[in-house]
């Protein structure tokens, strides 16, 4: 049976951290602020949690991960698995996997939806040539783990690129529920929301990105009156300017 380290038992990895050592795994979990959960064995530091490890869950923040790895790396045995949890730039994956010298196996693993409410079970993504390794491990303690070709960062540049589209979108209709608030508004386009929500189906895609080309002139002049709109009721109109722009751009390609 191999011993897990969990580096950082924040939101992510607090749950994740707890639901290996509920499924049977022996857990070490070591963060500066917060004690270990029921099951996982509280160690001194970064170091002291790896000593023993043969996989270890980097689950801190991309501002720490660097210095966790080097901190650590004396301390790893020869052949240590280190997945790194944390949502970062392919670039400071590859800087993790570049430190380690083969010191360590880095693997970059990412989180493909949020942690709470699903704990070790979130859709985690992973590359590297020991991806497979540590889904191996993983998986028999209930992850859901799917391995994809590529060296490490090719699973963060997934997960970056769906939040590209996932949180843009959120940052939308954020902003257009905060200008139909200061309009009185916002019941009836909540309504309008969720009901484009419940039409959209597979073919919704390609309706949306063939509609902005063929229609990107009219769309673009759409926005920048939104974009005033926006500005008369107060509200800063960032992604109205911002869907102007790319309108702009997508006229004459």
């Amino acid at each position: 049976m191999t011993a897990v380290a969990v580096l950082g038992l924040g939101e992510a990895g607090s749950r994740i951290a707890a639901d290996l050592a509920a499924a049977g795994a022996t857990v070490f979990g070591f963060d500066p602020a917060v004690d270990a959960p029921d099951g996982v064995e509280q160690r001194k530091s970064d170091e002291d949690a790896c000593r023993e490890a043969g996989l270890v869950l980097s689950v801190n923040s991309a501002k720490e991960a660097l210095a966790a790895l080097r901190q650590s790396l004396p301390s790893c045995r020869p052949g240590t698995l280190w997945a790194d949890l944390n949502t970062s730039a392919p670039g400071l994956k590859e800087e993790l996997f570049a430190a380690a010298d083969g010191a360590v196996e880095v693997v970059d693993v990412a989180l493909m939806a949020p942690v709470p409410g699903r704990g070790l079970r979130t859709p985690m993504t992973a590359s590297g040539p020991a991806a497979a390794r540590v889904a191996s491990i993983l998986q028999p303690y209930g992850a859901s783990v799917q391995v994809i070709d590529g060296p490490v960062g090719a699973a963060a540049t997934r997960k970056l690129l769906r939040s590209v589209f996932y949180k843009g979108m959120s940052a939308a209709v954020t902003e257009a529920l905060a200008a139909a608030r200061a309009a009185g508004l916002e019941e009836w386009l909540s309504d309008n929301i969720r009901a484009e929500f419940a039409r959209s189906d597979e073919a919704t895609l390609d309706r949306v990105v063939e509609g902005s080309r063929l229609h990107a002139v009219r769309r673009r002049e759409e926005m920048a009156a939104a974009a005033d709109l926006l500005d008369s009721l107060g509200v800063p109109a960032r992604v109205a300017r911002a869907s102007r722009d790319w309108l702009d751009d997508l006229i004459g390609r």
